[in-house]
């Protein structure tokens, strides 16, 4: 028969070695090198033998200890396995700590987490914006361990059609946080944003659905008669975006433009990849007119921005060529669009190769081109194509 209560308060106090020290009924005391000592709950299930801490003996006296190792005797009794039953408790716990997790709490997290990580400052606020218009209403405040297929679909089936890009970006949000609230543990299973093998059964493929929505844009033979009206207007908005158009920029890479970018004898503008769709440095080789506008504003040079807006040290605001657009009166038309206007300029009435153009507007190549301006010519082209661009603006001959 076995010894039952062996072990007493005195004896467990003295310095033992190390080794295991029984107490009886699948009791044990512990003893690690250096007198650490733990409890341990011994039993076999399916022919193996099992070890259940059950505490540190600084912490856990021998009566507590005792009545653990009896629940655990209760528990084999019934046929289940201690061990196994406290991790299902723990995982109970952590399901329950999961549901006190809101969706919206988990998104806050994330971007709070992710946003200095992203390049463009407003990536954030965008975020937050389509979340609260698209998303919160659905599932604002429900735990993130209950988003499931439907509620995806409540949000994006609405919006597919009529704003497929747009949804299409909530969806990719959605998906994203609740990918982190998995590695969190805040959830289990399958995201039910995920496009691929997923919701690409449940919604049309953005192409079948997509309205193509293009930047209103100015006809060719009416740009230099625009240009004409800019350059009456004194302000800087306006030389602004008359450089940004002879430039074929987007706006953000116009109005950020820094001295530190603008190579006068060289006669060359390099965006920062940090400021650039594709991620990558951009050269821009600069027309004469070009260069004159960035004299006209080194005279009047207040800051280290080219185009300076009313804060301090501050560009123009990304709303100032709308604005301006506004006040002329020109609701046709849109700074963005002036790059489709150049694309068409340069195919109807240039001979000036696709590659050269592409790559003037800054979009992605193949490698064999890339090659090619690496080692200058399409560069020179390009200042070829940058001149004439400026001519035909300004209603000159070259």
């Amino acid at each position: 028969m076995a010894r039952i209560r062996v072990l007493t308060a005195l004896k467990i106090k003295q310095n033992l070695k190390p080794g295991m020290y029984a107490d009886g009924l699948g009791l044990y005391l512990k003893v690690r090198a250096g007198n650490s000592k733990s409890w341990i709950f011994r039993y076999r299930t399916g022919g193996k033998l099992r070890d259940m801490g059950l505490g540190p003996f600084h912490t856990v006296s021998l009566a507590e200890a005792r009545e653990k190792a009896e629940a655990c005797r209760v528990m084999r009794l019934k046929g289940l396995d201690p061990l196994a039953e406290r991790l299902k408790e723990r995982q109970a716990k952590t399901i329950e700590a999961a549901e006190a997790i809101t969706f919206e709490k988990c998104a806050e997290t994330y971007i709070a987490t992710h946003k200095d990580g992203w390049k463009n400052s407003k990536h954030a606020d965008q975020w937050t914006t389509t979340l609260q218009t698209y998303v919160y209403p659905i599932f604002k405040d429900r735990p993130v361990a209950a988003i499931d297929d439907d509620l995806v679909l409540k949000v994006l089936q609405p919006i597919w059609k009529e704003k497929t890009e747009t949804a299409s970006r909530v969806r990719g949000r959605i998906e994203r946080i609740l990918d982190w609230a998995r590695v969190k543990k805040y959830r289990t299973g399958d995201n039910p944003a995920r496009w691929k093998g997923h919701l690409d059964h449940l919604l049309a493929k953005r192409s079948r659905v997509a309205s193509i929505n293009h930047h209103a844009a100015l006809p060719i033979d009416a740009t230099p008669d625009f240009i004409q009206i800019l350059r009456r207007e004194k302000t800087v908005v306006a030389r602004a975006f008359e450089f940004c158009i002879l430039n074929a920029t987007r706006t953000g890479e116009t109005l950020g433009m820094q001295w530190s970018e603008y190579d006068e004898k060289a006669q060359l503008w390099t965006v920062p990849g940090a400021r650039m769709k594709a991620g990558r440095d951009h050269r821009i080789p600069l027309a004469k007119r070009s260069q004159l506008i960035l004299a006209e504003m080194q005279e009047i040079r207040t800051s280290n921005f080219v185009f300076p807006g009313g804060v301090k040290e501050r560009p123009l605001s990304s709303m100032a060529f709308l604005m301006l657009l506004r006040r002329l009166e020109r609701h046709d038309i849109t700074a963005h669009g002036f790059r489709s206007t150049f694309r068409d300029w340069a195919a109807e009435r240039t001979d000036f190769p696709s590659e050269v153009v592409e790559m003037a507007l800054a979009h992605t190549i193949s490698n064999k081109v890339e090659a090619a301006y690496r080692r200058g010519d399409l560069f020179d082209k390009r200042r070829q194509l940058a001149e004439a661009w400026a001519a035909f603006c300004a209603e000159t001959t070259l």
